[in-house]
């Protein structure tokens, strides 16, 4: 075995090592960009399938196997269609040279308490003057495909920004406003509307397109009544509303103040000290 692995070893030259590293990056590039999308869910549901695909032929399932191995043609012959807007948006990054464009860092603590009292003084003065708003917050699934087809902002949250946005009558008012960290990165983005016929009349457009988008992914969003100034909260198909100052910035803590990881932490230092 030793003889075996040192002959394949000797048989590698530089450009065999040139060309893993350059499928290593391409993967990676690709992971990461659809992670910052929905469309990670469906990567992980086609893994789950090649897997079960093995493991009955393993196994010696043979009409298992043969059903998983016609879905998974069909599903190979749908991936154009069924990853078009991620497919376009790799096309542009590399037309225009954007596809090694570091990601966001995470917030610290200090940033994240500044963070929730931006958002949070903004919502209140929006609320007390019945300004409608529709704020997303974007967790571990990314929403590129969201903001896509939005009006790109890419600019630090403040109080005064979020509520020059939604002033009525203006070009971003209406639409979602889609958070990435500490920065607004889209405005005027369209949501998907819930299909749930049995919410409450009381809840108008904004409401079901928050409730619409938090049945796709696991993003949290604050919605601003137009008519009565309330304040409600959608996450996982559910809305929570009439929230005071105090519950939204509860509320709001834990989304931002996760702690990082090691690498993370220590790609951060190295960042600083380079």
């Amino acid at each position: 075995m030793l003889i075996e692995i040192k002959g394949l070893l000797l048989t590698i030259g530089i450009l065999d090592i040139v060309e893993i590293l350059i499928v290593a990056v391409v993967i990676y590039k690709t992971y990461e960009m659809l992670t910052n999308t929905r469309a990670i869910t469906l990567v992980k549901g086609i893994i789950i399938l090649l897997v079960m695909t093995m493991v009955s032929d393993w196994l010696g399932l043979h009409v298992i196997y043969w059903l998983l191995q016609k879905t998974l043609t069909l599903l190979f012959v749908a991936l154009p269609i069924v990853f078009q807007p991620e497919l376009r948006r790799a096309l542009e990054h590399i037309g225009e040279g954007r596809l090694f464009t570091p990601r966001s860092s995470f917030l610290d603590i200090k940033e994240t308490c500044s963070l929730i009292n931006k958002l949070d003084a903004a919502v209140m003065r929006m609320s007390q003057k019945q300004i409608g708003a529709l704020i997303v917050i974007e967790r571990e699934v990314g929403l590129n495909d969201i903001s896509s087809n939005g009006i790109a902002i890419d600019g630090l949250v403040s109080t005064e920004l979020l509520m020059n946005i939604f002033i009525p009558n203006t070009p971003l008012h209406d639409g979602a406003t889609i958070i990435r960290g500490n920065r607004i990165i889209a405005s005027a983005c369209v949501l998907p509307l819930t299909d749930n016929r049995t919410l409450s009349t009381e809840l108008g457009t904004r409401h079901r397109a928050a409730i619409g988008l938090s049945e796709q992914c696991d993003a949290t969003i604050i919605v601003v009544s137009e008519e009565t100034g309330t304040v409600s909260i959608a996450e996982n198909g559910q809305i929570y509303r009439h929230l005071d100052s105090d519950q939204l910035k509860q509320y709001l803590m834990p989304l931002f103040s996760q702690k990082p990881s090691a690498f993370h932490n220590l790609l951060k230092n190295w960042k600083v000290k380079k």
